[in-house]
């Protein structure tokens, strides 16, 4: 049996895409798993054993140019690999799961030759249209648990048994500026300014991880975070701003460190994706959808409009930290 996966984007959703793989793995050891990601992420899917392929799309740059020769290009190219027109008789998959619920991965999932399932009720309506099959799974849930609802609604399994396993381990991975001993991974870089945590919490925190021997690092994206993540550096002390890394690269910090405090951001979810302890800073979005979800323990502060404290923030990091 071949199964195609969509979930393109943003990295936290392709985190919570990845306990659709175990499930399968567990349920239909015999399965071949591809998954369609864009080009941005697609060292997440490749940390799962059970992918057999990573099929990248550009849908955020094919946007930009939508009229260019390249985009055409490698639209038809992505067409080519998912039609696979040496066997045109056949599908490619047996099933194509779009557990992203967009026009966007609608429109990706169309193009693909095999049965076609999604959310009876999608994120955006319309996504409906490119379904063969809608399989209704509550709004109201956890993202993991309705990408998980959806894959096992499509493939006629039960999740009873199905322990929550994202199932991916980072590569070894080492760097002569880490400093030596335990360490705490402080993610403070996020794309939506709503999202921020105020700088002056951020020291508080550092210098309390500090307090039981604890060094922060802190990695960042953008030159304008990097610059962020020196200035909180050094006024915490003894903290290291990381230099630029790739997403391979974060994984293998992000398993090694003793703790990881993050706002909402995808590397928050990879972290717990990793079995780290880690606690979440959330300021504008609803723990209770898209919370970390993790085997290892973790702690989800804050919601809407509603940043937590610092001292909440210490209180929760200094448990998880002993």
């Amino acid at each position: 049996m071949r199964l195609l996966l969509v979930k393109t984007s943003s990295l936290g959703d392709v985190i919570h895409n990845l306990p659709v793989v175990s499930d399968i793995r567990r349920a239909l050891p015999q399965a071949e798993i591809d998954w369609v990601v864009e080009e941005s992420f697609v060292e997440i899917p490749r940390l799962h054993a059970a992918v057999s392929g990573v099929i990248p799309v550009a849908v955020r740059r094919w946007r930009q140019a939508p009229l260019s020769s390249q985009t055409w290009r490698e639209i038809m190219a992505y067409r080519r690999a998912v039609r696979r027109p040496e066997a045109a008789e056949l599908a490619a998959y047996d099933a194509v799961i779009d557990t992203q619920g967009l026009i966007k991965s609608a429109w990706l999932t169309s193009l693909v030759r095999g049965k076609k399932y999604g959310f009876a009720a999608p994120r955006e309506g319309l996504a409906a249209l490119a379904y063969d099959v809608a399989v209704e799974v509550p709004r109201d849930l956890h993202a993991v648990m309705r990408n998980r609802l959806l894959a096992a609604g499509a493939l006629g399994y039960r999740l009873d048994d199905l322990p929550l396993d994202y199932g991916i381990a980072a590569p070894s991975w080492k760097a002569a500026w880490l400093p030596r001993g335990d360490y705490a991974a402080l993610l403070t870089a996020t794309s939506r300014a709503a999202k921020e945590w105020p700088e002056d919490d951020w020291r508080a925190l550092g210098m309390a991880l500090a307090s039981i021997g604890l060094r922060s690092v802190l990695p960042a994206g953008s030159s304008a975070e990097r610059e962020r993540a020196a200035r909180l550096a050094n006024g915490i002390g003894r903290a290291i701003a990381a230099p630029a890394m790739n997403l391979t690269e974060l994984a293998g910090l992000l398993a090694g460190a003793k703790l990881v405090v993050g706002v909402d951001t995808g590397l928050v979810h990879l972290a717990a994706a990793l079995g780290r302890p880690t606690v979440a800073i959330h300021c504008a979005s609803d723990p209770k959808l898209t919370g970390v979800l993790g085997t290892a323990p973790h702690r989800n502060l804050g919601g809407p409009g509603q940043a937590p404290s610092a001292a909440a923030v210490v209180k929760a990091a200094l448990e998880l930290a002993v």
